[in-house]
């Protein structure tokens, strides 16, 4: 990135933006890896509240039986978009945001392997939730579930479920784009001196997850492809009667869902890692086995999808050896709780807000780890399945690991990502409120489960023995919207009130603790050299508490910013659109016409791409504001 090429040009995108379309086209163009983390985090939290509302709503309709607050249709829309909207918009694009922002920092790159493709990657996400959302204001949400099986998604379902495939296929390839980017930049651009065995556990955890979405997501596409192609053009993929089966969408859907649930959670491994290290005070314990823990969870994690399908009659050889297999992540997983423990024995203990989410989180996830065995065992599981204990177990692992962990690693690398710390006592407060509120609501359902509560229905009759356990649970998600909002309430505080956050608030141990606040647009002025496992704190104890340079001031080589991604990815949104208004009209010439102007558009982006030159500017040393080396 520092060499000097013939053509290059010498403008720096350094300068600071001034009014309000100045500042716009500079969030639209920006290829930066820190803007781009920033994006997606804002766009995840809004789709956060978005599943949020869907899920209070849902929980207000089973708050007593025979409630009418909602009709029977609406509550299937509800479902499908809160556990889609959570999975595909809210989880993922949030764990981007922080890897987005912080993996580069932390191998001591100065942005992602491919910057360009990086931005796409989220405008693909957006548009694809936007048109996934659009489908309220366009006939009905899609209403058989987030898991779509067929022949529920093909025969019995309405227009709804067009946006549904098309929107998460165009949100799919950026996921498949940044998973791509984040592989390529983990492995290529860490700093001298950082090993593999040297690299922070949340890279770790972030390559293996980004592995593991190049493994998962091309068969969700070709699952999500069939159904597209039956749903608009006919085709008999999943139809019985026309030689189809529908047991093939199950296979693709949870050849991809199961890792998805990895994808997620392992990020989130990465993040209590590094939260207990720094407030504990101490190292983490085990480094080596996390590693290989992390990688034995993610091939494991990969294998195990049929266990979701044990009812579906593969008969008891399949059944006994996928029940084995789901098992079997126990080892590693709990070689990570035990891990965990030990770094905090001993440890300086400091109850941060994101120390306590934590302690939260690893009693919280273990009881999701154990009703996980629970469910694995195969006979056991014709019985809980399709009950409320099921979705227990899925929020317990979900929220208690996915959730938890994020808010976790939100209050820790806030001050890094928004250059202020968000206010400690309102976190406090949030935290608890988020914790009883999720355990009254999730606990119970595991009794509402084994008292033969099915998901997936809108109402209950009177005289069941589930009042009072719909009840609590109701009132527990309401206490989760509190502290939610709470949360909106301290992040609008802390920017309204509090000054800038130190360079490095919480005394880390890693490199994103070593770059200035705010962050330079190139990270590092010169490149670090590292020279240990959490190079950050061997400087500060074995050298002068700087971090050497590997490389001599010079010029620094940087992407220029571009519009291609967002309009490339508004052409693709542009092209699902056209398809999904396929059951609008009795002729296809006006979808298929829209759906080609989109079509066009895309592969007029790509064909601009591909012949303008861009080889990106440099910042000079000698440039205004410019830092004067990793160690000034």
């Amino acid at each position: 990135m520092s060499t000097h090429a013939v053509g290059q040009s010498h403008v720096s995108t350094a300068e600071p933006k001034a009014g309000f379309g100045s500042v716009l086209w500079d969030w639209l163009t920006t290829v930066d890896h820190k803007k781009i983390g920033k994006m997606y985090f804002s766009a995840g939290f809004f789709f956060f509240l978005l599943g949020g509302i869907e899920a209070i709503l849902i929980r207000l309709q089973l708050m007593y039986p025979e409630n009418t607050l909602v009709s029977g249709s609406t509550f299937n829309e509800l479902i499908t978009m809160h556990g889609t909207t959570m999975i595909f918009f809210a989880a993922m694009p949030l764990l981007f945001g922080l890897m987005n922002v912080i993996v580069p920092l932390q191998i001591g790159a100065r942005d992602v392997a491919f910057p360009f493709l990086n931005a796409l990657g989220f405008w693909l996400f957006l548009f694809g939730g936007i048109l996934l959302n659009l489908s309220w204001f366009m006939g009905g949400a899609p209403d058989a579930g987030w898991t779509a099986y067929a022949p529920l998604s093909t025969q019995y379902s309405g227009s709804g479920l067009d946006f549904y495939v098309l929107g998460l296929q165009i949100s799919g390839a950026g996921t498949l784009i940044s998973g791509i980017n984040f592989l390529v930049t983990i492995l290529n651009m860490r700093a001298p001196g950082m090993t593999l065995m040297r690299m922070p556990m949340f890279t770790w955890t972030t390559f293996i997850a980004s592995a593991l979405i190049v493994f998962a997501f091309p068969p969700l596409t070709a699952g999500l492809f069939l159904l597209m192609f039956e749903r608009i053009f006919d085709a008999q993929f999943f139809n019985v009667a026309g030689g189809g089966n529908v047991i093939i969408w199950q296979h693709l859907f949870w050849i991809f869902g199961h890792p998805e649930v990895y994808i997620l959670v392992l990020p989130a491994f990465g993040i209590i890692s590094e939260v207990i290290s720094t407030f504990s005070k101490k190292r983490l314990f085990g480094y080596t086995s996390m590693v290989f823990a992390t990688i034995l969870i993610g091939f494991i994690g990969f294998m195990v999808w049929a266990h979701h399908m044990f009812t579906v009659g593969m008969g008891p050889v399949a059944n006994a050896l996928f029940a084995v297999a789901t098992m079997a992540i126990a080892v590693p997983t709990g070689i990570k709780i035990f891990n965990w423990l030990f770094t905090m024995w001993g440890g300086r203990i400091q109850m941060t807000t994101a120390m306590l989410f934590c302690l939260g989180f690893l009693p919280t996830f273990v009881m999701g780890g154990v009703t996980g065995v629970m469910l694995a065992a195969a006979p056991a599981n014709y019985q809980y399945h399709d009950s409320y204990f099921v979705v227990a177990h899925f929020h317990y692992t979900i929220i208690g690991g996915v959730v938890l962990g994020l808010f976790a690693g939100i209050y820790y690398w806030w001050p890094k990502m928004f250059n202020k710390k968000l206010n400690e006592t309102l976190g406090k407060w949030m935290f608890w409120l988020f914790l009883i509120g999720f355990h009254l609501t999730f606990f119970i359902q595991h009794f509402l489960g084994l008292q033969g509560m099915p998901r997936r229905v809108f109402t209950y009759l009177e005289g069941l023995g589930l009042e009072t356990g719909n009840f609590i649970s109701t009132v527990g998600a309401l206490l989760m919207g509190v502290a939610t909002i709470l949360f909106v309430i301290n992040v609008i505080y802390t920017h309204l009130r509090a000054d800038l956050a130190e360079a490095d608030p919480w005394d880390g141990r890693t490199l994103e603790w070593a770059t200035k606040t705010p962050i330079p647009e190139y990270n590092f002025a010169q490149t670090p050299k590292v020279r240990g496992l959490d190079p950050l704190f061997v400087e500060k104890t074995k050298g002068n508490g700087k971090i050497i340079p590997a490389e001599p001031l010079g010029p620094i080589h940087m992407p220029n910013p571009s519009i291609l991604p967002f309009i490339m990815a508004f052409a693709l949104f542009i092209a699902g659109f056209g398809f999904c208004l396929h059951s609008f009209y009795e002729s296809n010439v006006i979808p298929f016409t829209i759906a080609g102007v989109g079509i066009a558009g895309t592969l007029l982006c790509m064909f601009l791409r591909s012949v303008i030159e861009d080889h990106g500017h440099h910042i000079e040393p000698h440039d205004e504001g410019m830092d004067k080396g990793v160690g000034a």
